[in-house]
């Protein structure tokens, strides 16, 4: 379906202000050229992404690429029983949908919103025709999976050889870097279902860093207070991921590139 007169409108109105839903605040069309971005935009529809809202599922190509500027995406591995486990965080700093664009008929994970906000929808089919024609573009789409493999790695050890807290602090690490505010809207339900852990574990948890004044908590609502304290929980498996995406994204030394 082609974006409405209207959707274009408020596209253009978003990017003539500091808004935080202008496309731009996706790192990934951020660190387009600023020829691929414009020809991009009149495809690009705003939308508004609810929590537990699916937007990929596995095996099934739905035919969308989601550009995530104020919400994140949890990417769940679905075991034979119907369990689901998380492997993965994406926010602003890619996208969902885009394994059918780099040539793959198989969707690997299932992807859920963790945080509510929105998103820039964009047609599957355009994506794939824009990155086979730009090398920019599929050059961006290849760093970003190979820092999203990463991820899911550093989250399979982690897992295995950290404490409930630790993996809390992890997890509030990674989501807020992927969000425009230090500020969290996660369940009790929610958070042991990404983690894998029982709620009990997660509630003790939560408790001893709010205890610690290093986040508030309340009625589903985090707000981190001390970011230091969080990375000194997990430094090194933090910052395993962190480096990775610095050094495979660094969105103004890719635009610098492009430009010269």
């Amino acid at each position: 379906m082609q974006p409405t007169k209207n959707c274009f409108l408020m596209i253009n109105m978003l990017l003539r202000s500091d808004h935080a839903f202008a496309p731009s605040q996706d790192h990934l069309l951020a660190a387009l050229p600023e020829t691929d971005y414009e020809c991009l935009l009149p495809h690009l529809e705003p939308v508004p992404l609810k929590l537990g809202q699916a937007l990929q599922v596995v095996d099934k190509d739905q035919g969308v690429v989601y550009f995530r500027t104020t919400c994140i995406a949890s990417l769940l591995h679905v075991m034979p029983d119907g369990a689901l486990t998380k492997i993965a965080v994406v926010g602003n700093d890619g996208a969902v949908g885009i394994v059918p664009s780099l040539g793959s008929v198989s969707i690997p994970s299932r992807a859920v919103v963790q945080q509510e906000g929105y998103a820039y929808r964009l047609k599957g089919n355009v994506l794939k025709r824009r990155s086979d024609r730009i090398g920019t573009m599929q050059n961006l789409l290849l760093r970003f999976t190979q820092a999203l493999l990463r991820q899911m790695a550093q989250t399979a050890v982690c897992n295995r050889h950290y404490t409930v807290e630790q993996q809390l602090c992890r997890l509030l690490l990674i989501s807020i870097d992927r969000l425009p505010s230090n500020e969290l809207t996660m369940t009790q339900e929610l958070i042991p279902n990404k983690l894998g852990v029982r709620r009990e574990g997660v509630t003790g948890a939560a408790g001893h860093l709010q205890t610690a004044e290093i986040i508030e908590y309340h009625r589903g609502h985090i707000t981190v207070l001390d970011r230091s304290k969080l990375e000194e929980q997990v430094y090194e498996c933090y910052a395993v991921v962190k480096r990775e995406y610095d050094r495979l994204l660094p969105y103004d030394a890719i635009q610098t590139a492009v430009a010269g």
